[in-house]
């Protein structure tokens, strides 16, 4: 019944103003408390810290969440076509079967609501709420990054097996790679550029023997070449990538013959790193 009522809303909500999909109607705010900022992200572009801060990426501001939909292919279009109306959207697995759509990164609340219910209002989307700082992972109490690095990589593994694309009917390369990227970081609160070159540049040159959880890598499709794919390392010499529009999200290792002889560098996004790895 449900994924009907998914397959009935898209049908609508195509007519209405293109392929975007649709889920419950209706308003749904949660609030959060003031944010605090962590000890182990910069401010730029948010309010100041009185806590000195060591990173390399801002913070998100708030966003929107939509819907949590039973066939994911819904939860892509719609995060496609919010993207292609200039919306920065990107979905994602939130466990027990359902997928959700996450867009936008708005200095203030009140932006993000205006914002979502201008959309609802044209019935471009259904039930949504709005993410707070304070409900990121860099915002909650523990190790300043140890913690954080393990809850990127959970975040990375939760989408193996998934089908992941991102920016549409792009043919950019590296643009699905990317954007998983991108997407495994703002769930957790920190503002990842869109593109293989902007994120290999946002970082922090990190040495192949010392990678740590949540650091990045990068590979070219010719040895020597242009940067063209990225993964997140993940520990133990893997890492978790998105090989292509098409092809699901899977683990590889960084011992493989063909990882090795394409791999380009690696970069570091959390400066706090345990004594002996600088």
């Amino acid at each position: 019944m449900r994924a009907f009522r998914e397959k009935a809303a898209l049908l609508v909500f195509a007519v209405v103003v293109g392929p975007f999909s649709g889920c419950r109607t209706g308003v749904r705010t949660v609030p959060s408390p003031a944010p605090t900022a962590p000890a182990d992200v910069e401010t730029a572009g948010r309010p100041a810290s009185p806590t000195p801060v060591n990173a390399t990426l801002a913070r998100m501001g708030y966003t929107v969440q939509v819907g949590a939909f039973s066939i994911a292919d819904n939860a892509r279009a719609l995060a496609e076509a919010l993207t292609g109306a200039g919306l920065d959207a990107f979905y994602f697995p939130a466990g027990s079967g359902l997928t959700k759509v996450r867009f936008g990164d708005f200095p203030s609340r009140d932006a993000a609501a205006r914002e979502a219910g201008r959309l609802h209002e044209e019935g471009r989307i259904g039930d949504y709420f709005i993410v707070g700082p304070a409900d990121y992972a860099v915002m909650r109490p523990g190790p300043p990054a140890g913690g954080l690095r393990e809850k990127l990589t959970a975040t990375a593994e939760s989408f193996i097996g998934v089908d992941y694309s991102w920016g549409g009917t792009t043919s950019r390369s590296g643009f699905d790679c990317s954007g998983l990227i991108r997407a495994v970081y703002q769930l957790n609160g920190l503002a990842m550029p869109r593109s293989v070159g902007d994120q290999y540049q946002a970082g922090t040159e990190v040495p192949k023997d010392r990678l740590m959880k949540g650091d990045l890598v990068f590979f070219s499709a010719s040895p020597g070449g242009g940067l063209t794919h990225v993964g997140i390392y993940v520990g133990d010499n893997a890492f978790i990538h998105a090989p292509g529009k098409g092809k699901k999200v899977r683990r590889e290792s960084l011992g493989s013959d063909y990882f090795k002889s394409h791999f380009s560098g690696a970069r570091a996004y959390l400066k706090q790193r345990p004594p002996g790895i600088p």
